[in-house]
């Protein structure tokens, strides 16, 4: 079972926002082969979604940015992560119901932007979000646009 959490930046422990970095580190510059720094400045501004296993791990997270942060008339939910340890078991998909309840608690019914890698298209879609725009790499791997409103 993954126990979610929400939090402020400035709510964050060193010892979090250590297991935050590590794990994106992990898989978006690691697993995906893909060098480019993560460290954007955005992380100050946003509610950052932790899912922690029964031992402590971060396993799953996201970030949640506010309307104009990213995109100037959505919310946005970015860096969406399951360790390699949970994958394939359905969590991705429970992370991202967490995420956007987390949203629509924080920020109203604001309508939510996010980019995705375009291989996930058909999952995004699932949970509503509509591709919106062209196709578009992103340090190097085809992305898209998608809302949901």
């Amino acid at each position: 079972m993954i126990k979610y959490r929400c939090f402020e930046f400035d709510d964050l422990t060193t010892h979090e926002l250590y297991d935050i970095i590590h794990l994106r580190i992990e898989v978006f510059v690691v697993e995906q082969d893909c060098p480019y720094i993560d460290t954007d400045y955005r992380d100050q501004k946003a509610w950052h979604v932790c899912g922690r296993d029964e031992e402590g791990d971060l396993v799953a997270y996201t970030r949640i940015l506010p309307v104009g942060v990213s995109y100037d008339n959505y919310a946005s939910i970015g860096r969406v992560i399951t360790s390699s340890k949970i994958r394939g078991k359905g969590k991705g998909r429970e992370l991202m119901e967490v995420s956007i309840e987390a949203t629509r608690q924080l920020l109203g019914n604001v309508p939510i932007k996010i980019s995705a890698q375009s291989h996930l298209n058909k999952y995004y879609g699932s949970l509503g979000f509509v591709p919106t725009g062209e196709e578009y790499l992103e340090d190097g791997i085809p992305h898209i646009g998608m809302t949901l409103s």
